[in-house]
Order: C-alpha cells, then sequence, then structure tokens
C-alpha cells in the first residue's frame, strides 16, 4: 500500500514516521503481513499518513484549497491536518495514541459492527434500542447516507441481528472485517486516554471548515478538542455531512487516501454529485487537471 508515496517523501513517511511511532510504516505497508497491517494500531497510523501525503500531492498541483473537507472517523483527522489545524506530526502522533487506545479497548471484548443495506435510520435505531432493552448491547455506529447504517456491539448481538435481519425489516446485513464495536459506548476506556492525548496539542484556525462527524456541521476551534474525544464513542454522520456541505454548495466531492470508500458514500448521500478518487499520484494529478 502507497509503495509510490515512500519514495516521494522519505523525510515524512520513513524518518518521523518511524520516529513517531517506534515501528515502520514502509515496511508494514509494502511487506505486511495483511494480519498486521489490518490491525487497529497499524491500520489508522498508515491509511492517516498515506492519505496526507496524497493530500499534499493534490493540493501543490491545485494551488487553492477546497470549499471544505470532511473525514469518516479516522478520516476526520486527516481532514484537521490538512486545513492546518494541526501539524502532519501532531497529528500523526494522535492518531498513534487514538489507534493504541482503540486497540486496548478492544482486548477483552468480543464485539463488532455490521452494515445494515435497506433500512432507514430510525428503524436501524429502533432495532438497537430495542435489543439493549431486552439486555443487549447494540448501537448505531456509522449513519453513512440512505439505505446504509451501520450497526455495533457485542458479538452475539450482532449475530442476532445477521440471523434475524429479515424479520427486523432489513434487505440485508452484512458483517464488518473490523476489530470491535467503534463508536459505541465499549469504546469509553479509548475515550478517556484520547482525552488526556488532546489536553497536550494546541489548535490551529484552519485555512478552510472541516464537518465534524459527531454534530456533522462545520467544527469550531473551541469545540474541536471535545468533539474529537466524543467521536470515540458517538456515531460517525458521515451522511448527514456530505449532505450539509451539498446544501452550502458543494458540488463535487473528492476521496483522499487509499482505496475509495467515501466516494460510494458520497454518491449514495449527494445524487448527482460530481465524484472523483485520489489514491494515487497519477490519479491526483489527474483530478488537479479536470479541477483546473
Amino acid at each position: 500500500m502507497g509503495a509510490e508515496l515512500f519514495d516521494r517523501s522519505p523525510d515524512r513517511l520513513v524518518e518521523v514516521a518511524d520516529r513517531l511511532l517506534g515501528w515502520s510504516l514502509k515496511d508494514t505497508c509494502l511487506e505486511g503481513p495483511e494480519e498486521k497491517l489490518t490491525a487497529t494500531e497499524f491500520a489508522q497510523p498508515a491509511l492517516y499518513a498515506l492519505a496526507f501525503q496524497l493530500w499534499e500531492v493534490l493540493s501543490d498541483r491545485l494551488g487553492h484549497p477546497p470549499a471544505a473537507a470532511a473525514g469518516h472517523s479516522l478520516g476526520e483527522y486527516t481532514a484537521l491536518a490538512a486545513a492546518g489545524v494541526f501539524s502532519f506530526e501532531v497529528g500523526l502522533d494522535l492518531v498513534d495514541r487514538r489507534a493504541r487506545a482503540m486497540a486496548d479497548a478492544i482486548k477483552d471484548q468480543d464485539s463488532g459492527m455490521a452494515a445494515l443495506l435497506g433500512v432507514a435510520e430510525d428503524a436501524a435505531e429502533q432495532v438497537a434500542a430495542g435489543r439493549r432493552a431486552e439486555g443487549g448491547a447494540l448501537w448505531v455506529a456509522n449513519l453513512n447516507g440512505p439505505g446504509q447504517v451501520v450497526l455495533a456491539g457485542a458479538r452475539a448481538d450482532i449475530d442476532w441481528l445477521i440471523d434475524n435481519a429479515g424479520g427486523l425489516g432489513i434487505r440485508r446485513a452484512v458483517r464488518l472485517g473490523v476489530a470491535g464495536a467503534f463508536h459505541t459506548p465499549l469504546m469509553q476506556p479509548a475515550r478517556a486516554r484520547l482525552g488526556s492525548a488532546l489536553e497536550g496539542i494546541d489548535l490551529g484556525e484552519g485555512n478552510f471548515p472541516v464537518w465534524g462527524n459527531v454534530t456533522a456541521r462545520p467544527l469550531r476551534s473551541g469545540r474541536i478538542k471535545p468533539l474529537l474525544e466524543q467521536q470515540i464513542t458517538a456515531p460517525v454522520r458521515f451522511g448527514e455531512s456530505l449532505s450539509g456541505m451539498a446544501a452550502a454548495g458543494v458540488d463535487t466531492f473528492v476521496h483522499v487516501g487509499p482505496g475509495d470508500v467515501t466516494a460510494g458514500l458520497a454518491r449514495r448521500a449527494v445524487k448527482g454529485c460530481r465524484v472523483m478518487v485520489v489514491s494515487t499520484v497519477a490519479e491526483a494529478e489527474a483530478v488537479a487537471a479536470r479541477l483546473g
């Protein structure tokens, strides 16, 4: 993952990253093994670092800032770094602390997440609330857009959800390949540790608005720290952020980073919008040319 980027920026992606993380970002991304790279404590810093590097390539080619930015969960940190709210190095350190706290929080849990397709947000909330009323542990974790909601909770409750999806009025429930129930109250230990990490950093005003996961509104400088802390245990309202950005005048969305997941979410949330993907240097250059 990101092979071309390490040669372009060895000072940042090798020297700085290895010093801050205490392990080789380059070796992990290029050599794996896959089960290491996809583990929470390694995946989050890797995705943050490579997405930010792709952002810099795109930004240099464009020569002007975007109207706004947003990121899904971890991506909110990349968006804030891109806006200049904190530096790449500060962001990488925060992401590393966040990832390790989240990994530790799930060590003693048997939990997971499942994406629900063809279900309204209020219906998904009713399913989760009903399960909790029966003694279960199930919450809405991601509101990704019309017809796509992610629930998270104890493994037994995810199993129940998948087995009974049809009877609950859900077209399809798909178990996600993640390590735990992120963005739920089960992440409270990680939230406390992240709060301590956030206390010691200074934040800038930012060069463009960043729409936050918790409020689905542009983040105000005085509220960024508490909202990043709250994000650990609160639902990611990403679909609402995208539709809010569209209502504010955004008509083109650019996914920046490995893969293309948020591009699909943008198409789902904002019908008729223009969507582009920057997951390689070549794509960054092509998108910059298209955007003028």
